[in-house]
Parts: structure tokens; sequence; C-alpha cells
């Protein structure tokens, strides 16, 4: 008798497991996501384009931040990456003013419109620095590094900024040295 009672029991699990459990449809689903953006125009596309040009000599200038910034206190290096800075100011000006014409602030609205303008404001002070950078960089490394990098900090801000305005994923910066400690 109690083998069967057992059976039962065990039947009657089995069968409560495999009938569908009723669903609220008035719940909200808590692990929805939000709708992605819309696709780009193909005005916004061209932006996008000139920005891709333009962080790749924003990529060159921190480099040559970097490279300053780890040559310490050796003369001989810092004079060393003074030079190299004063190179990739160069080379990074020809990305920035090259990319900066397609990047056109007026394809986008509203607050992406705002923020696409300071982004466009960032570059141009950016390359308005690089012949600067170029001819006291190989002189006063230090300085012109320091400079430099107070720059792109207003510039990364903006890049952040408008990322987040158009919807796309905010990424933290790669060349961020790690202290050590």
């Amino acid at each position: 008798m109690r083998c069967l009672a057992v059976l039962l029991w065990f039947a009657a699990i089995s069968l409560r497991a495999q009938t569908p459990t009723p669903t609220d449809s008035t719940r909200v689903d808590s692990t929805a996501t939000p709708a992605p953006p819309a696709p780009p125009t193909p005005e916004q596309k061209r932006f996008l384009d000139g920005l891709r040009t333009a962080t790749r000599g924003v990529a060159q200038l921190k480099d040559g931040v970097s490279r300053v910034t780890r040559a310490g206190r050796d003369s001989l290096a810092q004079r060393r990456a003074g030079r190299f800075l004063a190179g990739l100011c160069g080379s990074g000006r020809a990305f920035l003013k090259r990319g900066r014409p397609r990047m056109v602030p007026t394809v986008y609205e509203d607050s992406a419109g705002l923020k696409a303008r300071r982004l466009v404001t960032q570059l141009d002070t950016l390359i308005g620095y690089a012949p600067t950078c170029e001819q006291k960089a190989a002189g006063a490394p230090d300085a012109t590094a320091t400079e430099l990098g107070k720059r792109m900090k207003s510039y990364d801000a903006a890049l952040r900024d408008f990322r987040v305005a158009i919807g796309l994923p905010v990424k933290d910066d790669t060349s961020k040295t790690v202290k050590r400690q």
C-alpha cells in the first residue's frame, strides 16, 4: 500500500511539473532591454566615419603624451620622447584634419546635436594646438604634454557625452595608466 501511495505521489509531482504556469500579462519583464537606437542616416554615418578617422589622430596624440610621461626624469629619454611627440603631433593633426570636414554636427538634432557640436569644437581645439605641439614638444616635452593632456581630457569627456547621446556604448579609455603601489 505504501508503495502505491509513493508511486501516485511521484506521478502527481511529475504531472504538475509538466503543466505550464499561468503568466501574468500585466507584469513588466525586468530583463527587457531598451529599444535599440534607430539606424544612422547617411549623413550621420558620414559623421561617424569622420569621427573614426579623427580618432586615429587622437590615438597618436595620446601615444605621444604617454611616451613623455613614461620617460620620467631621464633627460635623454625625455628629449627623445619630446621629439617623438612632435612627430606624432604632426601625423595626428593630419588624421584630425582629414576626418574633421566630414563631421557636420547639424546632422543630429536636440541634445545629440549639442553634444556633436561640443565634440567638433574639442577636435578643432586639438587641431589648433597641434602646430604649437610640433614646435614646442622637442624643447619642452613636459609642458607640452601637460597642456595637450588637458585638451585630451576635454575631448574624452565630449566624446563620452556624444556616445551616450546617440546611444552607443561608452568605453573606458584604454590608454589610462594603472598606478603602481
